[in-house]
């Protein structure tokens, strides 16, 4: 574990980059932070192409992320890095523009939430495991509940569960690829 600081805010540096580049970030961008055998412990509702390791997967997330919220920003707020541990909190802004779907462990489609057009801005607290200069593990602790408040999720309608069951059986019966 390295005690230099000048380590640390490196370390520091790369993971709040790895954050910054989620709205708008390419393949190449996400090749420079994240180690070829890195991964998000936040995949498992993802869909199935943004559950792999490396960079590519990182992309795909964000891509995933993209193609719902409209207007996706982050505010970082502190980071704090510790040897090759790094957090960094920060509130994710966004508007949700278009359905989102969520998956199941076993990659089948869990939930869809059809758009909503409203604003959100929710805290988020990231934690990262560094290697070789970048990201190597990644997780997050997110304020999932007030996102569905925000966006009308919770307490939905009857007509917008109607919606989002449709969405999901929708999503069911799409080709699933990359």
């Amino acid at each position: 574990m390295s005690t230099d600081p000048t380590v640390a805010n490196d370390l520091a540096s790369v993971a709040v980059r790895s954050i910054e580049m989620m709205p708008a970030g390419d393949l190449a961008a996400f090749a420079e932070v994240v180690h070829p055998d890195g991964f998000t412990r936040e995949r498992r509702a993802a869909p199935p192409w943004a559950r792999g390791t490396g960079p590519a997967a990182f992309h795909a997330l964000a891509e995933w992320l993209r193609a719902a919220i409209d207007d996706l920003s982050y505010e970082i707020h502190h980071v704090v890095a510790d040897g090759d541990l790094v957090t960094v909190n920060s509130t994710m802004h966004g508007r949700h523009t278009a359905t989102v779907v969520f998956w199941t462990e076993d990659a089948q489609v869990d939930q869809a939430f059809v758009p909503t057009g409203r604003r959100f801005a929710i805290t988020q607290s990231h934690w990262f495991r560094m290697a070789d200069g970048k990201v190597l593990e990644h997780w997050a602790n997110r304020d999932d509940l007030g996102m569905a408040r925000q966006l009308g999720w919770v307490p939905p309608t009857p007509a917008y569960l109607v919606r989002c069951a449709l969405a999901a059986r929708k999503a069911r019966r799409a080709p699933r690829s990359a």
